[in-house]
C-alpha cells in the first residue's frame, strides 16, 4: 500500500476541505481521466483497490497514472478510551481530495474500455467522480 517513507511531522491536524482543487485539475499524462466531484479523504487501501479494478478493466492493455498519494496520517485512539492522555497513534494514511482533482488517468485504450474501467473504479471510492476526456477537464 502507498505511504510516505519519511514525514516531517508524525501527527498532523485534521484540516479543512473547502474550495476547489487548484493543482492537478487537468489531464497531463493520459487521454481519459477520473475527476473528483466532491471533497473527502481517500485511504491508501481505496487507492490500491481502484488501481486493481482499472488494470483488470483494461485487461492490462493500456497505461495508467495515479495522480493522488496518501501523505496525511489519520490518528485513532482505542475504542472506549477515556478523554485526555494524548492524541493517539497513526493508524492509516489518507489523501485529501477537493472537487476538480484528477484522481486517475488512462491512455492507449479505446473510449468504451476506459469509461467502463473508470466507472468500476469509481465504485471503490467514497466520493462522487466524473469521467472526462483530454481537453474537457476545465468545464
Amino acid at each position: 500500500m502507498l505511504m510516505p517513507n519519511r514525514v516531517k511531522h508524525r501527527k498532523v491536524m485534521k484540516g479543512r476541505m473547502s474550495g476547489m482543487a487548484t493543482s492537478c485539475n487537468a489531464i497531463d499524462f493520459g487521454d481519459y481521466g477520473m475527476k473528483a466531484a466532491e471533497c473527502g479523504w481517500i485511504t491508501s487501501r481505496q487507492i490500491e483497490s481502484a488501481r486493481v479494478v482499472i488494470m483488470r478493466g483494461m485487461k492490462r492493455g493500456g497505461r495508467m497514472w495515479i495522480r493522488i498519494f496518501p501523505d496525511k496520517p489519520v490518528i485513532k485512539k482505542f475504542f472506549e478510551v477515556r478523554m485526555g492522555k494524548g492524541k493517539g497513534n497513526p493508524e492509516e494514511w489518507v489523501c485529501v481530495i477537493k472537487p476538480g482533482r484528477i484522481l486517475f488517468e488512462v491512455s492507449d485504450v479505446d473510449l468504451d474500455t476506459a469509461k467502463e474501467a473508470l466507472r468500476l473504479a469509481s465504485h471503490k471510492l467514497p466520493l462522487k467522480t466524473k469521467f472526462i476526456k483530454k481537453g474537457d477537464e476545465l468545464r
